[in-house]
């Protein structure tokens, strides 16, 4: 079992989360970002520093993601591509993307930035603390076990 983490954007208090996983459970977990990201020294914990540009990260996720892995990623366009590839994706606020939910959080990612880019909307940022953390990790935790559960048993995600 592999997880792999688009770190560019990934709040660090979800980096340390899945860093301590990585080493209690032991599995991969491999951070994919085009500038440095602090991480621990940890035999479980892989940095891919890929160049600069515009979806790089993305297109090294998706050539190595396969079924039975992991993607963490707060990249909506991302998280639709790789639902259909098989692996199962969260954001860093611990929700699960499906082929059920996430065609329907792309198009209103879609259309809240056009309102954006027409000046209609000026989104706050939303705010990330103790409620997002506790969110993502029990979401992490439940999903790791699950998929703990299917490696023993030989099976996929799907």
């Amino acid at each position: 079992m592999r997880v792999f983490i688009d770190a560019d954007s990934c709040p660090v208090r979800v980096r340390e989360i899945v860093c301590k996983a990585a080493k209690k459970r032991n599995f991969l977990a491999i951070f994919t970002a085009n500038r440095p990201i602090p991480l621990p020294k940890n035999r479980n914990v892989r940095f891919i520093h890929v160049e600069e540009g515009e979806g790089r990260a993305d297109a090294f996720i998706k050539e190595q993601v396969g079924a039975g892995d992991l993607v963490i990623t707060r990249d909506i366009p991302l998280a639709a591509e790789l639902v259909e590839q098989g692996p199962l994706v969260i954001n860093d606020r611990g929700e699960l993307y499906t082929k059920e939910n996430v065609r329907e959080r792309l198009s209103i990612r879609n259309f809240m930035k056009e309102l954006r880019e027409v000046g209609l909307y000026d989104s706050p940022m939303g705010g990330f603390g103790r409620k997002e953390v506790k969110a993502f990790a029990a979401t992490f935790d439940r999903i790791l076990t699950q998929l703990e559960k299917q490696s023993r048993k030989g099976g996929t995600s799907e």
